[in-house]
């Protein structure tokens, strides 16, 4: 019956939309008589329906090992040059190779190396992200990281703080971009209630950037005033030279689009029917047009999108300044001299890896709500900026130090998967991660500047408690998404539950999907409705 199908049903050849860069095989071409109630057309049904489970994981197997692990690495390398920001500043702390004595800088001022460097993010996410689409994920992620290990390289020439600030500048101009095209390019590949498990391997792989970054700046410091350079000088070049280098395998195997010409070479053609006509309603595709108003004017006009967008600042103000000043804070706990101490910053990679992996096998198996699990974890993050506000013992605050990265990684797998399942389209996926993304990293403007000087007497408990009322707010703020969202993520997790149960059975759900568009009311005025509670008697059988 495959064979059948694959060969007999009516398609035409579709020509890409003019500038799109993306080449288009072919598309069926159902009727509007054929679109049924559930606004799946009976050609996807019947075109899905004769593939098995095993025959699923084979392909998304074959999806996985083409995506996972190279988005993962892109995420890392890009990550390391940030962690690494705030850990030169403690290489050669004392020496006149400190980079705080060669630029003539105090601390408060290197504080905004980062925070220029996320203002640049700001103007150019969202500008950078609508251009996806239009050159290809493959020449997009390659200009990425060539241009910014370009630039990570030119650090070490600078002389002055204003040298380095305007590097940073052009820094966030390279790198702006990188993430939400990442979670844009998923959505094309992944379903919503299945995105657990790429956000995983992207924070997973991720997070090692503290611990090779660490091992990284560690054996790099002992090249302190070698040739005339300092070690954070050498830190600069290695890191920009080794990243140029990566945009070459960047550029050689990136993926582009499921039914893209380049995707032929390792799926056949029914294959990339299949992974494409397995996702929601709501899904990127590949023959949708490089750009459309009329998605970013709904967009915008989308409440969610300001929903995640003010709780992803506040997460990111605290979470942000955490991460920035981690390094000084281990090193001032006094534990083990120089440069020792930057190995301290491994257990809370090692244990942010370990949460996002739980993190993603609760989200596999649909057990409670993403949203509850969500808050959950924000809950527990504010525990720990408690801890650092109710001692001063130093086991006391490295403990805190370490549950609180763990929590924060953690937060991330579910928010972003609940974030994917409420965008539309190709361009209202790019606008919404773009602009998100982009006002987002206001806490990355903010973070460094709540850890000044002037709180260091009291054990910076003032820098602390900004951090634990910016996490709260960050809770109410994902109460406000659960409302807003509360319909949309009922019907995720019906489908996903049943998908799990036909799995099961030796069955591939084929059934009611997702509706995005039309959302299904499963409540009403804050109350369950009856058609919510038949769609899990439903669910049940």
């Amino acid at each position: 019956m495959a064979a059948s199908i694959s060969s007999s049903a009516s398609h035409i050849t579709i020509e890409p939309p003019k500038n799109a860069g993306v080449e288009v095989t072919t598309a069926p071409t159902p009727s509007p008589a054929d679109k049924n109630e559930n606004g799946s057309s009976t050609y996807r049904a019947d075109f899905l329906s004769t593939f098995t489970p095993e025959e699923e994981k084979k392909i998304m197997r074959k999806v996985d090992y083409h995506i996972l692990m190279l988005f993962g690495l892109i995420y890392m390398v890009k990550q390391i040059d940030v962690n690494n920001a705030s850990a030169v500043k403690v290489m050669a702390v004392g020496k006149p190779t400190n980079i705080l004595k060669q630029l003539h800088m105090t601390a408060d001022q290197y504080n905004w190396v980062q925070s220029i460097y996320y203002i640049s993010y700001i103007i150019f996410e969202l500008p950078s992200n609508l251009l996806l689409k239009r050159m290809t994920p493959r020449v997009f992620q390659t200009r990425i990281c060539f241009g910014w290990g370009a630039i990570l390289a030119c650090h070490a020439a600078v002389t002055n703080r204003q040298g380095l600030y305007a590097v940073r500048f052009f820094l966030g101009v390279a790198e702006a971009g990188l993430f939400p095209a990442l979670m844009t390019h998923l959505c094309s590949w992944y379903r919503g209630d299945e995105m657990g498990k790429p956000i995983m391997w992207l924070f997973g792989i991720f997070n090692l950037a503290g611990v090779l970054g660490s091992l990284l700046v560690y054996g790099i410091s002992y090249l302190d005033g070698k040739h005339g350079l300092s070690s954070w000088q050498w830190t600069f070049i290695i890191e920009g030279v080794l990243t140029m280098g990566f945009a070459g395998v960047v550029y050689c195997l990136y993926p582009d689009y499921p039914r893209s010409e380049r995707t032929s070479k390792w799926l056949t053609p029914r294959e990339q029917e299949f992974v494409e006509l397995r996702l929601t309603e709501n899904a990127p595709l590949t023959s949708d047009k490089a750009f459309s108003a009329k998605e970013s004017i709904e967009t915008l006009k989308d409440p969610r999108l300001w929903a995640f967008m003010f709780t992803q600042v506040c997460m990111n103000t605290g979470g942000f300044g955490l991460s920035w000043f981690l390094p000084t804070i281990i090193t001032n706990l006094g534990f083990v001299g120089l440069p020792r101490n930057l190995l301290l910053i491994i257990p809370t990679a090692a244990g942010a890896i370990f949460a996002i992996i739980f993190a993603a096998y609760i989200l596999k198996k649909a057990w409670i709500p993403r949203p509850l699990f969500t808050l959950s974890i924000i809950f527990l993050e504010t525990g720990c900026f408690a801890i650092f506000l109710g001692t001063r013992a130093r086991g006391g605050i490295y403990a805190a130090c370490v549950l609180g990265t763990m929590f924060s990684a953690a937060e991330a797998i579910p928010f972003w998967a609940w974030r994917t399942s409420s965008l539309k389209g190709t361009t209202g996926t790019a606008f919404a991660f773009g602009l998100q993304s982009g006002i987002g990293q206001l806490g990355g403007v903010i973070g460094p500047q709540i850890f000044r000087q002037k709180y260091k007497a009291d054990g910076y408990k003032v820098s602390y408690g900004i951090c634990l009322a910016a996490i709260a707010a960050g809770f109410f703020g994902g109460c406000w998404c659960w409302y807003i969202t509360r319909n949309l993520e009922t019907d995720v997790r019906r489908v996903r539950k049943n998908r799990i149960r036909a799995a099961k059975e030796g069955e591939l759900y084929v059934k009611d999907d997702v509706k995005a568009f039309e959302e299904r009311e499963f409540y009403k005025r804050g109350v369950r409705g009856a058609e919510g509670r038949d769609a899990d008697l439903v669910a049940e059988v």
